[in-house]
């Protein structure tokens, strides 16, 4: 069963909190308890595919969905017509400590496509098996990733309809171009004249409108979320935490038992509160490596147990990354404090009126034992990106390089030698000039397109494009909408036609 961070709802079942997205009242869903597993049946692991892994691990959660069910979940999302390389995410080594976990290889380049082919047959499940008559409504805040990803796992689905709100000239171009030009019959796109933070709290604000909501339910519609807010994105993450283990102990890197650590890019908190799902599981898991970049607002938090959004948002080459509110945060403190939904609603009510909340020193301590967090700035990023290509001949993309910045940091600071995986959030070509750039210098990018770049790119690091942003150029444009942040809520009645 699942329940509120904020002690505001009722136990549900996994298909509703995946069919509902977040609590109707404020918060989001977490399980009532989290599931167990030995060392033995981690070992059990070795020798399993990426899609038998993932089975396991989802049905730990989804009690109420069938072996069935989850199954062909698991077959229809991780595939060689979604996935282009055989083992969904594989791990590169880097040096004798260091390996790479490329989550890029799905059909959008990006970490999100691990999550978001699988959600939308989760959701199609649960919408049948809750017996709802109504349209799901995808609300969807990006700041580049998350949109391409869930347009893409949710186009042509049945009985859903999907909007994505994105911050215009807050993404890259190939990041646009792959929204922009997302065919459907149910997807709508929409640039938004503000940052990710401005899209994500209207969506926010949006699911917590009890009239609207009236409105559309009148109207045979009602919403559900794409984000990590939902459970349904969550989820399928943690299974890549164990995936990454077990080929370490199949390579003989590491023995039975033995503890690694994880180095998460991270602006949500999403992709690195999975891998801390993981560890409470039974995951020997030592550090998890929170990297943020010049938008350090969780990194600070690390340090001093004081979140402050109450600061200049900065646009970094790192686009995905740049948010101020981390929302899967109130997912781990209400871990952390054992449950205290009154504790964690006091904080998120201070995050709302103040724009900052205080944590005591009690749970700081708690986190600490776990989190090490740090940031990089764009001159250390590039800076990373051109080491690693000249010395290893391994090419990040500008996130990726924030986590390995981040890592070096944290390994002269305590000498912390742990066999460490980085997750590898997106392929280097989605950010194609600031590598180039990075790599060849500035002359390389003068005056260029992105799709120029791109060739350029392939033909610098001896790598092919990633098939899904070849001919981006060539699409057509299906989407056009622009509206200003406080505009959202009318762009929604619009395409939805409510206007009437």
């Amino acid at each position: 069963m699942y329940i509120s961070t904020r002690d505001n709802f009722e136990k549900v079942t996994a298909a509703q909190a995946i069919k509902l997205g977040m609590v109707p009242a404020g918060g989001l869903f977490v399980p009532e308890k989290i599931p167990q597993m030995t060392e033995e049946e981690i070992m059990g692991l070795k020798g399993k595919t990426y899609q038998e892994i993932a089975q396991i691990i989802l049905s730990l959660y989804l009690e109420d969905y069938s072996v069935e069910e989850i199954q062909e979940s698991v077959v229809k999302a991780y595939n060689s017509h979604q996935f282009s390389h055989v083992e969904i995410a594989p791990l590169q080594k880097i040096n004798e400590y260091t390996f790479v976990m490329e989550l890029w290889h799905g059909p959008t380049a990006a970490f999100k496509d691990m999550a978001l082919q699988v959600m939308p047959h989760l959701l199609s499940k649960a919408i049948k098996k809750l017996d709802s008559q109504k349209e799901i409504i995808i609300l969807v805040a990006t700041s580049g990733d998350t949109g391409k990803a869930a347009l893409e796992g949710f186009k042509n689905v049945p009985g859903i309809k999907i909007i994505v709100f994105y911050p215009y000239q807050g993404v890259s171009k190939v990041q646009e171009l792959q929204m922009t030009t997302t065919e459907g019959s149910n997807t709508h796109v929409v640039a938004v004249k503000g940052n990710f933070d401005d899209c994500q709290s209207a969506v926010k604000e949006i699911f917590g409108d009890v009239e609207f909501k009236r409105t559309l339910a009148e109207r045979g519609y009602e919403f559900s979320s794409a984000n990590s807010i939902n459970w349904g994105r969550l989820l399928p993450q943690i299974v890549y935490y164990f995936h990454a283990y077990v080929d370490l102990l199949e390579k003989k890197e590491i023995v039975a038992g033995e503890k690694i650590n994880f180095v998460v890019p991270t602006g949500n908190f999403g992709n690195i509160l999975a891998g801390w799902y993981a560890a409470e599981m039974g995951l020997p898991i030592n550090k998890l490596i929170c990297a943020s970049n010049d938008n350090k607002v969780l990194a600070d938090f690390f340090a001093d147990g004081i979140y402050n959004r109450k600061r200049p948002f900065i646009q970094t080459i790192s686009p995905s990354m740049d948010i101020l509110i981390s929302s899967n945060l109130e997912r781990f403190l209400f871990e952390i404090t054992g449950h205290d939904g009154e504790k964690v609603k006091g904080w998120m009510s201070d995050l709302a009126d103040e724009g900052r909340f205080v944590v005591e020193a009690k749970s700081m301590e708690k986190i600490n034992k776990i989190i090490a967090a740090g940031f990089a700035t764009i001159d250390e990023t590039m800076g990373t990106i051109k080491k690693y290509f000249d010395e290893y001949g391994y090419t990040f993309d500008t996130h990726t390089a924030v986590g390995m910045k981040v890592y070096e940091d944290y390994v002269n600071i305590t000498g912390d030698n742990t066999k460490t995986v980085l997750d590898a959030t997106a392929s280097p070509f989605k950010f194609n000039a600031s590598v180039q750039k990075a790599i060849m210098g500035q002359g390389a990018v003068e005056g260029k397109d992105e799709i120029t770049i791109l060739k350029e790119l392939s033909d610098t690091v001896k790598m092919p494009i990633h098939p899904s942003l070849r001919d981006l150029n060539k699409k057509p444009i299906l989407h056009s909408r622009l509206c200003e942040q406080d505009g959202i809520k009318n762009e929604v009645k619009d395409i939805l036609d409510l206007k009437k």
